[in-house]
């Protein structure tokens, strides 16, 4: 594993993290306060946020503008697995509304989440709009099948990434939109999944934190609209 750094994001000093209720989220905004940046925590188990409902991100968009402009704002959250939801084995599972929850969660929630959170970035100057996405949405690394709802919402969500970069690029030059994959994450979404992954494979969230907030260090605006992976290497769509 890459050795642990301590330092917050290209002289960050203001960030918005959603879903900080959630490991990823919670030890981003952790391991960003602790380096000294001021951290605007947004979760629904908060009540600050509601990717599902527009009128929640709206508002919660209004609340965070007096504090603008930021230097990131991460989507973390995502979903899997829960009551009623369960990564299809086969066509025989598929369900209509199942489908589209996670759709809800995994692409269209983020996209909202863009339309009014990007303009709290950097008119100019560096600003970073990044989303937790998954290597299982890319499309040509595809060989084992299954998991459809959760692997075309991802597809989904780093297509909307690439469509909201380019957009952005005319009137935001310096800015990067990426979608993020975290490797696979000892959190309560991959834990009823963690059998057979060798345990130098599981990351701590801390550790993917960290590994996460290093890549975008790295990246600039030429890596807009691209989705990287947790070791900096750019996952194929």
């Amino acid at each position: 594993m890459h050795p642990a750094r301590e330092w917050p994001v290209k002289g960050m000093e203001r960030a918005i993290v959603i879903g900080s209720s959630g490991g990823i989220g919670g030890a981003v905004a952790d391991r960003l306060d602790a380096t000294g940046v001021a951290v605007r925590r947004l979760a629904r188990s908060a009540g600050t946020i509601d990717l599902t409902d527009r009128a929640s991100i709206a508002a919660a968009a209004d609340a965070a503008a007096g504090d603008a402009p930021y230097d990131l704002i991460l989507v973390a959250s995502g979903l899997l697995h829960g009551e009623g939801l369960a990564p299809e084995k086969s066509l025989h599972d598929l369900d209509a509304q199942r489908l589209l929850h996670s759709f809800a969660v995994n692409a269209v929630g983020p996209a909202l989440v863009a339309r009014h959170f990007v303009p709290l970035l950097p008119k100019h100057g560096r600003g970073v709009f990044a989303c937790l996405s998954a290597r299982v949405g890319s499309i040509s690394d595809n060989r084992s099948g299954g998991w459809y709802g959760y692997r075309a919402s991802k597809a989904a969500l780093n297509m909307l990434i690439k469509t909201i970069a380019i957009e952005v690029q005319r009137s935001r030059p310096d800015m990067i939109c990426v979608a993020l994959h975290p490797g696979t994450v000892d959190t309560g979404l991959s834990k009823p999944f963690q059998r057979g992954v060798p345990a130098e494979k599981l990351f701590t969230p801390d550790f993917s934190a960290e590994r996460l907030l290093a890549v975008l260090d790295e990246l600039t605006p030429e890596d807009s609209g691209n989705c990287f992976a947790w070791d900096g290497a750019r996952v194929a769509p």
